[in-house]
This record gives structure tokens, C-alpha cells and sequence, in this order.
């Protein structure tokens, strides 16, 4: 498994890092069977040290974890109990759904834009009722089935994900509601 570990605006010792790689390979290699990387983030947040932790694994899945203390290693170790549960999870899941995948998720390209906000001065019309774009990137969507989504949304802690539903052969989107439960869009053709 390949590691980044950086941090922002703070130094990472080797000590650190020889930590961090042994700590994280012993979590995810108990529950997943070939992660591919993981990039680990320490950043300062007023007088606590914030950890975050991206595990790709082979399956196309991505496991996210973001922890913070006082202290650095601890903020680590919090980082690494999160990653640990969802990987566990993830194997569990697996297991009662008897899915078993032999192929990674297969992913197409689309194209992702950020939009400007809306203009602070609620009196005057807008020129145009088009929004302004201030970034254009590309990014991937997965094929899976909507279990697989919803564990991908689960790991990812996102509150939605966009997937090409494998059934049904269209682009579904499954969020989470206010109510704690989660939400399905399927759209008719």
C-alpha cells in the first residue's frame, strides 16, 4: 500500500510517519484484502491537532476518516478507531449481502462544475439567470447497485453520492435525509 502523509502548515517527523504506516496497515488490513493507498492530512485547528485519512481500496470503494485532539498522536489514533469501524462495517455488509464483487467498480467520467454564489444585493434583478462557473473539473462516477451506494456514501461520511446503478443501467442518487434515513432517486426514462 502507498501512503502520503503530510501536513499542513506543520512539520511531520519520521517518527510520526513510522507510526502512522504501521498504525494504518495494522487497521486496514485486517478488514480490507488489497487497499491500494492512503493519504493521510494532519492540519492545526486553533489548539487541536486535526487528522484526516483517505484509504482507497481495489474495489473502487474509498474509506474517509477525520478525527482532532489535543494532541497529535492522538488525534491519529482517533483518526485510525474511525477508519477501523468502517472498514469493519464494510466487511460485514459484504458478508450479509453475500455480494461478491470479482471486478473493481467500473467509473465514467463526467464533468463537475462550481458555481458562483448568488449576489448579496437582493433588491436589483439578475442580468442573466444562468450562473457563473468559477471551476470546471472532471471526476469519476461509479457503477454500482444502490447497496453498494449507500455503503459508498456511508464510508465516504458524504451526505450524497451519484452512482450509475448497475440494474437498471441509468444515474441514480442516493442521500441522506434529515430524518437520519436514507433517500433513493431513481429516475424514470
Amino acid at each position: 500500500m502507498r501512503y502520503q502523509i503530510s501536513g499542513k502548515q506543520i512539520d511531520i517527523g519520521e517518527a510520526l510517519q513510522v507510526h502512522v504506516q504501521e498504525g494504518l496497515n495494522a487497521a486496514v488490513k485486517k478488514y480490507a484484502e488489497r487497499p491500494t493507498d492512503a493519504n493521510v492530512i494532519f492540519s492545526k485547528s486553533a489548539n487541536e491537532y486535526v487528522c484526516e485519512a483517505t484509504v482507497h481500496l481495489s474495489t473502487g470503494l474509498t474509506a474517509q476518516a477525520k478525527a482532532h485532539d489535543h494532541e497529535i498522536y492522538a488525534s491519529f489514533e482517533k483518526c485510525c478507531d474511525k477508519m477501523e469501524k468502517q472498514l469493519r462495517r464494510y466487511k460485514r455488509r459484504l458478508k450479509d449481502h453475500h455480494a461478491s464483487r470479482t471486478e473493481p467498480v467500473e467509473q465514467f467520467g463526467a464533468a463537475a462544475y462550481i458555481l458562483a454564489p448568488e449576489s448579496d444585493d437582493s433588491d436589483s434583478e439578475p442580468e442573466k439567470l444562468e450562473p457563473i462557473i468559477v471551476a470546471e473539473m472532471e471526476t469519476k462516477i461509479p457503477s454500482l447497485t444502490v447497496g453498494e451506494a449507500v455503503m459508498q456514501m456511508e464510508l465516504a461520511g458524504a451526505p450524497v453520492l451519484v452512482f450509475r446503478n448497475e440494474g437498471r443501467e441509468g444515474v441514480n442518487v442516493v442521500y441522506r435525509r434529515d430524518d437520519g434515513n436514507i433517500g433513493w432517486i431513481d429516475p424514470q426514462k
